[in-house]
């Protein structure tokens, strides 16, 4: 299933779903960030997606880490969290939602690298490597302010 997503768009479809979903900004030893390139959209993006009814918030980051990386993490602070109305996502299926993202620190614990149904790609990316890649801006403000090493969450 493809997707769109919009930013401050007044052509975007009007949303017709809330998520509540977790990511995680999960480095190696050499402080390198983990990014997926999703079949969805061709984007480069960070684990995560929407959280079950039985999951946590920190939990919701530790099992979309697992299903689209194949790792194990520890989550080990916060990045932010990030509810923008100006960002819509919509789905092939007629979804179109909102969503409201906690972005967790993760370290890796264990498992093995490997491609899920929803990458194309996986890799342990360099900060400077960054800019190069295609990626929704949003993704890219999470690794922007996890890189700043804030003392305080991004609370937006």
């Amino acid at each position: 299933m493809a997707r769109t997503e919009y930013y401050d768009d007044p052509n975007a479809p009007k949303p017709n779903s809330m998520v509540v979903a977790a990511s995680a900004v999960v480095t190696d030893e050499q402080g390198r960030i983990l990014l997926q390139r999703r079949r969805d959209n061709d984007l480069w993006a960070l684990p995560g997606g929407g959280m079950d009814l039985t999951d946590s918030l920190p939990g919701t980051a530790v099992r979309e880490v697992k299903e689209e990386t194949g790792l194990d993490v520890e989550i080990t602070g916060l990045v932010g969290t990030y509810t923008d109305p100006k960002h819509i996502i919509e789905y092939t299926d007629g979804e179109v939602r909102r969503q409201f993202n906690v972005c967790f620190t993760a370290r890796v614990i264990g498992g093995e690298l490997a491609i899920s149904d929803e990458s194309t790609e996986l890799r342990f990316i360099d900060s400077e490597e960054i800019d190069q890649l295609p990626m929704h801006h949003t993704q890219r403000l999470r690794i922007r302010h996890f890189l700043q090493q804030r003392e305080q969450p991004y609370l937006g």
